[in-house]
C-alpha cells in the first residue's frame, strides 16, 4: 500500500490544501520499504485528491483539512488521518504499527464559513487561523 503525508520541511504539513509536496511511503509486510518526496506543483485544495489517486495512494497522514477535500479524498478512495502534528518519518512508523494517534473528526472549518466576501469581514487563507483540533493549520 501506500500511505502520503502532507509535508514541509520534514514535518507533517497544518493545511492539507496548501500542501506543496507529499511525502509518499510504500509499505509492504508492515513496514515502510521506500518512501519519496513528491512535489504538488501548484495543484491545491480538491485537485490533490486526483494527484494523490494517479499516486496510487490508500491513505494519507496530515494536519488539518476542510470538509471538500475530505469528501474528495473519501471518492478517491483515500482515507484520512487527520489532527496529525510532529516528524513525518516518525508518525509513518506510527502508521504502519498500528500506533497513530490522529483526530478522525478533524476540520478546517474557515473552509466553511469564512472564505466568502472581502476585505476585513472575508478570508484570507494567509491569514493565521487555527482549525477545530487545536492546532494552526499554517505553519
Amino acid at each position: 500500500m501506500k500511505l502520503a503525508i502532507t509535508l514541509q520541511k520534514g514535518e507533517v504539513f497544518q493545511h492539507f490544501g496548501h500542501s506543496k509536496a507529499f511525502k509518499i511511503y510504500s509499505i509492504e509486510n508492515n513496514r515502510v520499504v521506500s518512501s519519496e518526496e513528491v512535489p504538488t506543483n501548484g495543484s491545491g485544495h480538491g485537485a490533490l485528491a486526483g494527484f494523490l489517486k494517479e499516486k496510487g495512494v490508500e491513505a494519507l497522514i496530515c494536519g488539518g483539512i476542510g470538509g471538500g477535500a475530505k469528501t474528495a479524498l473519501a471518492e478517491a478512495g483515500i482515507k484520512v488521518y487527520g489532527g496529525v502534528s510532529g516528524n513525518a518519518d516518525e508518525r509513518a512508523a506510527e502508521f504502519v504499527s498500528g500506533n497513530l494517534q490522529y483526530n478522525p473528526d478533524v476540520s478546517c472549518s474557515h473552509h466553511e464559513s469564512e472564505h466568502s466576501g472581502s476585505g476585513s469581514n472575508g478570508h484570507n487563507c494567509s491569514h493565521e487561523h487555527t482549525c477545530s483540533s487545536g492546532h494552526s493549520c499554517h505553519s
